[in-house]
């Protein structure tokens, strides 16, 4: 449910931007998934009072906080460039990137799936865009905003698992980005009454259900499942935002971009589906 909310919410970030800045935009829908989610938030604390973020929840707090911004606002200027197809797919690399950056900082070990995964990735990435020549600065900003949704997947899910304080975590993520991205609007943007009202309904899209209930669909399901298998159900966002870009926009990409597409889907399953089948393969041989 959460892929198939953010992906439709690509299509409203991207309209969104005919309207308000990118740091508008963030800060806006991001305030109003705080007020949608506290209340839940506030039950959360009556029923489950033993279960508290204390100060040795901090540091992984922090990174969730910043990871989440960094990723929200680099997307949101790299789809005023880019189209919402390509943003939906160079996002979702996080799904092979998060594998890989448990390893780095976690002394974690993927499978060895995970290097074929990322050829395939890399490979999909070059189709997509026509070559490394065509891969324009939105391209380059939705790669690097992966690398930052990627850390903000491992964090929540460690963040939500030791603390058993799910939707908190999502609101106090949402509220960091709001309030940040809304004072540094005040410095870089203009408001403007028309434009919020021109803005209405895609805020309250990708505020609502896209910031809100996705978001916090993610953190309250991450406290049943791993940081990689909870990043291959989250990808199905790039499928989704494709077939919205198609319905609503009317984005046709190139048979070679298809190609990559298929590239980089491909690449997601590798690294999360390979294992398990593997796994089943060598249980069914033990079994014989």
């Amino acid at each position: 449910m959460a892929g198939l909310i953010w992906g439709m919410a690509f299509v409203a970030q991207s309209t969104a931007m005919e309207s308000l800045g990118p740091l508008q935009f963030s800060g806006l829908r991001f305030l109003l998934a705080t007020l949608v989610i506290l209340p839940f938030a506030l039950r959360e604390r009556r029923v489950h009072s033993t279960k508290k973020l204390g100060k040795a929840h901090l540091p992984a707090l922090l990174m969730v906080c910043v990871a989440f911004t960094l990723g929200t606002v680099l997307q949101q200027y790299g789809i005023v460039i880019t189209s919402v197809t390509n943003a939906g797919f160079l996002t979702a690399i996080y799904v092979v990137l998060t594998p890989i950056l448990v390893t780095v900082f976690f002394r974690g070990k993927p499978n060895f799936l995970v290097w074929p995964a990322s050829l395939f990735t890399l490979l999909g990435i070059y189709l997509l865009g026509g070559g490394l020549t065509a891969l324009n600065g939105g391209d380059l900003l939705m790669l690097l905003c992966a690398v930052f949704w990627a850390l903000q997947v491992i964090f929540v899910g460690r963040l939500a698992t030791s603390s058993g304080r799910p939707i908190t975590v999502a609101v106090i993520q949402f509220a960091f980005l709001g309030v940040v991205c809304v004072v540094a609007s005040l410095f870089f943007e203009t408001y403007s009454v028309q434009a919020l009202q021109d803005a209405w309904f895609e805020i309250f899209f990708a505020g609502a259900l896209s910031g809100g209930v996705a978001f916090t669909f993610q953190a309250f399901g991450q406290q049943w499942t791993t940081p990689s298998d909870a990043a291959i159900m989250l990808s199905s966002e790039a499928l989704f935002a494709a077939l919205a870009a198609a319905v609503i926009l009317g984005e046709r990409i190139a048979p070679i971009g298809l190609v990559g597409c298929a590239l980089i889907f491909s690449g997601i399953l590798l690294v999360e589906v390979g294992p398990h089948y593997l796994k089943s393969r060598r249980n069914m041989a033990q079994a014989e």
